[in-house]
């Protein structure tokens, strides 16, 4: 198996605005003259990581980072007490992709995306394919409604006590609703004594299907409230709203991609997107090759998965 490349520091970084108020925070790593490829976090909400760099190596990618509307050190911040995330949509992020392309003057980039960075990364290549070289997805989603309903209800079979918990965070008149609006209504309360809490008990229940894995950890920043508060407000936003997609558009959507060269890595045993969905996918989708790795769940930086990772992405060294 392949290991991990060096971690690096980037060359270059700034703020690009791209209107509504808005400003993201960008960073260039890697070889100025390689192939570009730009990178898609997770969350939504979860912000850049530097760790991500070393799947690629950097003798051969420009390495492409930001972080999304609202988190990490783009402005304003979604932590902020009026904060105000109506200009922050899924189809915002796709033209703010398209803006940062144009911005370093890219004609085609590799398209990576790990978790809700997939849904992205995938919506993006259908509304823009002329501009995508080759995608590699990790942790497959494609946030249909039938997969919200799993990761803040269905889930609770396997982890009932940490479910309790999640539960007794709203209202006891919500807890057998809908309790994504519910968690989204906390969030906006004023009140830090309310949103804060809101924020955690959210993080906590995701944790639980994080730590299945044993060989996973939960981020440092996870213990920073202004972290967890932007990060649950934007998941919260986006979730109540179906990430602003028809139910299955991805899937309908995906002959645009029908001559695009794809490589969906999903482990096994990940509860958080179950390789269903990118089964599906791979079944519609003949350019794109599925790979399972045996005995990992959704975290992209456990051994197994980042070989597999770092395959795809060395075989997508030379692509124009």
């Amino acid at each position: 198996m392949k290991t991990l490349y060096a971690q690096i520091e980037p060359y270059d970084q700034g703020m690009l605005d791209i209107g509504d108020g808005h400003s993201i925070c960008w960073t260039q790593s890697g070889n100025p003259k390689g192939v570009p490829v730009v990178v898609l976090h997770g969350g939504p909400g979860s912000c850049s990581s530097a760790s991500t760099r070393r799947f690629f190596d950097l003798e051969h990618y420009r390495i492409i980072q930001f972080d999304q509307r609202g988190c990490g050190g783009s402005r304003p911040h979604a932590s902020e007490p009026k904060a105000n995330l109506s200009a922050n949509t899924t189809w915002h992020l796709v033209e703010d992709i398209e803006k940062l392309r144009r911005f370093f003057g890219i004609e085609r980039w590799l398209v990576y995306g790990n978790s809700w960075g997939c849904t992205l990364a995938l919506v993006y290549a259908e509304t823009h394919p002329q501009f995508v070289a080759a995608l590699i997805v990790v942790g497959v989603t494609m946030t249909r409604q039938s997969e919200i309903d799993w990761l803040y209800n269905g889930l609770a079979r396997f982890f009932p006590e940490e479910w309790v918990r999640f539960r007794a965070g709203v209202p006891e008149s919500e807890r057998d609703g809908d309790l994504v609006a519910a968690y989204h209504r906390l969030l906006r309360n004023p009140d830090p004594a309310v949103h804060v809490k809101a924020a955690k008990d959210w993080h906590d229940w995701e944790s639980a299907s994080i730590l299945v894995d044993i060989s996973a950890t939960l981020p440092s920043r996870w213990s920073d409230p202004r972290y967890l508060t932007a990060r649950a407000r934007i998941i919260t936003h986006y979730f109540h709203h179906r990430g602003w997609l028809e139910d299955g558009q991805i899937l309908r959507d995906i002959h645009r991609l029908s001559d695009i060269p794809c490589v969906m890595i999903q482990g096994r045993l990940d509860l958080e997107a179950p390789v269903v969905t990118a089964w599906e996918l791979s079944r519609a989708w003949p350019a794109a090759r599925l790979v399972v790795v045996p005995n990992s769940a959704h975290s992209p930086a456990t051994f197994e998965m980042a070989a597999a990772i770092v395959d795809a992405t060395d075989e997508f060294r030379v692509i124009g």
